[in-house]
Order: structure tokens, then C-alpha cells, then sequence
């Protein structure tokens, strides 16, 4: 129960939200985004948004779709964008709702940086982040004092559509003893080559997680010498996970959220 106390900020009409949705189990949903969902006039949601978070929305807000998938024709960034714009400028309250954290690799801040560039108020919702929340639903821990004092979180797919080229492969393989990647599953040959050209040890545990927190997740445990080949073998598809280190070990051990479970 929500303490008397404690209330909700006012969603007023013109505004813009940037909320978080989480990993995917709508358990996850934070009070502030719970209250945006149930509050929009208008929730403009991402392709990784579960839908029983949508049901949570008045009969009358509208809902309308902006997601982007890999390989599918997909709203342009600079459109959706426009469209916050656009929404904002009807008086309308508008959830602009991602997968996850809208900062962390969600484009909230190009979002954001939109919508101050035209005047429009905003409010950003953070979210669990699936580099965190995801992993846990993994009984993976991505801190282990008994393993690690730094976890890197990066993305394997960039703008170009490649592996990004920016990344600096020895730094990271050296300074990072976890490495978390998001949208990396189609480079993951690539990833697993520049970190073994690194210095990275072809035996280290890597666990790739797909529909992480959801009812049908699926984990993968292998090496960085065969997380491709085994990857393709299972028929791992995105949205998922690669998590590089020997905190995948703990999973043996913290798999919470296995088959014997209660989900």
C-alpha cells in the first residue's frame, strides 16, 4: 500500500514523460511509471514494452507505436522525435515509453534534447536497465567482490549498423573484468574476436540471456571461444543479453528463475 504521504507528481497536459518500462516483467514497473501509463492521453511505446503494461492504460488514452527492431522497416529516430513534438503541441499528456532505462541506450537523451530544443516540458522516469534487471533474472550478479570491482555496459550494434568502431577493445578487455553488451547478438563472432585479439581468455564464461524476466526467457551459457557457434545452435534470437566474465559462474549456483521455479 502507497503511504498517504506520499504522492504522485501532476501529469499536466503539454508535457512530455520519458519513462522506463523495464527488462519486461511488468512487476518491474516503477511507482512514478505506473502512474504516467495509467494517467497518458497519449503513450507512444517502443517495440520492447510488454503488452500487459499497455492494458494498465484508461480505455480512452491512445496508443500508438514507435518501435524499432533490427532488419524490419522501422520508425526513423528524427521522426518520432518530431512526432513528441507534435503530441505535445495538441495539449496532449504524452508517455513516451522504452524498454528498460530511456538512458541507457534507449535515445532518451536525443529525445529529451528534442523536446528542450522546442520549448516542450518533460519529465524523465528512469527504468530498470535489462544490463541489471535482466541479469538478476538470470541469477547473475553483474558485481561480485569476490570477482569484480568494475562492470563495462556497452552496445554491439551501432549506428552504422556494424559493430561499433569506437570501442576500444584492449582498454575495455583490460581494464573490465564484466563486460555487459546490449544488441549484440547478430555481431557476436565479431564481439568474441576482438576480445580474444584483446587478451581475453578464450575460456571465460559468457552467458547471453534472451527476453530477459519474461515467462520464456532463455539462457545460454558457454565460452568466448564458442558463444557464436553455440548461440546460432540453440536459435538465440534479439532482444538479448551477452554478459562476459566469471560472474556467469554464480549463475549455477543463484538461477532463481529456472525451470523449478515460481514464475
Amino acid at each position: 500500500m502507497i503511504p498517504s504521504s506520499f504522492t504522485f507528481p501532476d501529469f499536466e497536459p503539454g508535457t512530455v514523460w520519458l519513462a522506463g518500462a523495464g527488462p519486461g516483467d511488468p512487476g518491474l514497473l516503477t511507482l512514478h511509471a505506473c502512474h504516467a501509463v495509467r494517467t497518458a492521453d497519449v503513450i507512444v511505446y517502443d517495440a520492447l514494452v510488454d503488452a500487459r503494461i499497455l492494458d494498465l492504460a484508461r480505455p480512452e488514452c491512445r496508443l500508438e507505436f514507435a518501435g524499432k527492431r533490427g532488419g524490419k522497416p522501422s520508425p526513423k529516430q528524427p521522426d518520432i522525435s518530431a512526432r513528441l513534438v507534435e503530441l505535445a503541441r495538441q495539449n496532449l499528456r504524452v508517455l513516451r515509453l522504452k524498454g528498460g532505462d530511456p538512458f541507457v541506450f534507449g535515445r532518451g537523451g536525443e529525445e529529451a534534447l528534442t523536446l528542450a530544443g522546442h520549448g516542450i516540458r518533460f519529465r524523465i522516469i528512469p527504468g530498470v536497465t535489462a544490463g541489471i534487471g535482466g541479469l538478476a533474472y538470470a541469477g547473475i550478479p553483474v558485481t561480485h567482490r569476490d570477482t569484480n570491482q568494475a562492470v563495462t555496459f556497452l552496445t554491439g550494434h551501432g549506428a552504422s549498423g556494424t559493430v561499433p568502431d569506437a570501442i576500444d577493445w584492449e582498454a575495455i578487455s583490460r581494464g573490465s573484468p564484466v563486460l555487459v553488451f546490449y544488441m549484440g547478438v547478430k555481431h557476436l563472432a565479431a564481439i568474441a574476436g576482438h576480445l580474444i585479439a584483446a587478451g581475453r581468455s578464450a575460456d571465460e564464461p559468457v552467458a547471453v540471456v534472451a527476453r530477459a524476466s519474461l515467462p520464456d526467457q532463455r539462457v545460454v551459457v558457454t565460452t568466448l571461444n564458442d558463444c557464436a557457434a553455440v548461440v546460432a545452435a540453440e536459435g538465440i534470437e534479439p532482444p538479448a543479453l551477452i554478459v562476459v566474465g566469471e560472474v556467469v559462474r554464480l549463475r549455477q549456483t543463484l538461477d532463481w528463475f529456472g525451470v523449478d521455479s515460481d514464475r
